[in-house]
């Protein structure tokens, strides 16, 4: 028994007549009729009551055509599912993301996602970069949102936005008083920042800034995510070098400002290589850059 037996029974139980059915799925009347009978030969039972004016169903016909109704149904409801899982539009998705992005971004991002893709579950998880390269090998999450390009053989990664830093200073500060700062401004700051282990590139390339102006930070404390480190800033304990986009976090104590010549970092998605040509991801990473603006460069 195929698909279409049951689509041929369908179509003449519905017009009652050989001639409109066989027009209708587009087959010769003698094809129809044969494919009806072999249904029938295969059910092992009347379907139809054949007479010169019309075509009528059988009690067993009539319930026939109930099933054959509800198998139709169900199995263009499979091809569609399979078409949008091809699409991006079914499945599951897990997305790390360092946690400043909770702030501004992330929310956007994952806002108009589950506008478009709503039949994709998604789950969040707060880690860190180092974090999320782990758990991007390891498969526990799908795509990671994070600060600078992963350098690994396994992993990919795109750029949603390129960001300048800044200069993130407490309130009080006679520097804030400055519309813009140079570099050299800091060097007799202490600093807070992230372990160097944690995000080495990130680390490596501030420390390269500041030895432009011939000088090392003097780091007093460390912390691993940014709202932390911006908390120390308000509390007076040092100054901060992030992206200009977390200027969004508004905290306290905390203001802005831009430094010239500064260097330009990348909020970037990473996902497994493998994992390149899964349409969830693909669709994600499509809506990321839409709300981000890809390759954007600010400041």
């Amino acid at each position: 028994m195929e698909l279409r037996h049951l689509r041929h029974f369908v179509a003449l139980a519905e017009e009652e007549h050989f001639g409109r059915a066989a027009e209708r799925v587009f087959v010769v009347q003698q094809a129809l009729s044969n494919s009806v009978r072999n249904l029938e030969e295969e059910v092992g039972v009347p379907l139809v009551l054949r007479t010169t004016r019309r075509v009528q169903l059988t009690p067993a016909g009539q319930e026939f055509l109930v099933g054959a109704r509800e198998t139709l149904l169900l199995a263009g409801q499979t091809v569609e599912r399979a078409r949008r899982a091809a699409r991006g539009e079914v499945g599951r998705l897990t997305v790390g993301f360092v946690s400043g992005l909770a702030f501004g971004g992330l929310p956007e991002i994952v806002r108009r996602f589950r506008e478009l893709y709503p039949n994709v579950s998604v789950d969040l998880r707060e880690l860190t970069a180092h974090e999320q390269e782990a758990g991007l090998r390891g498969g526990q999450i799908d795509v990671g949102l994070m600060l600078l390009p992963v350098r690994a053989a396994t992993l990919d990664s795109r750029a949603l936005w390129r960001q300048p830093l800044v200069a993130a200073l407490p309130a009080g500060h006679p520097l804030a008083r400055k519309r813009k700062l140079k570099i050299s401004d800091l060097a007799l700051e202490p600093f807070v920042f992230f372990p160097r282990q944690l995000r080495a590139t990130y680390f490596d390339q501030v420390m390269r800034w500041c030895a432009t102006a011939d000088f090392t930070p003097n780091v007093v404390q460390e912390a691993i995510e940014i709202p932390t480190l911006l908390s120390l800033v308000a509390a007076g304990v040092g100054v901060f070098l992030p992206i200009e986009f977390f200027s969004r976090l508004q905290l306290p104590g905390v203001v802005y400002r831009p430094v010239e010549g500064a260097p330009l970092v990348d909020i970037v998605a990473v996902w497994r290589r493998d994992e390149g040509n899964n349409p969830v991801v693909r669709a994600f990473l499509g809506v990321a850059e839409e709300m981000l603006g890809a390759g954007k460069e600010q400041g």
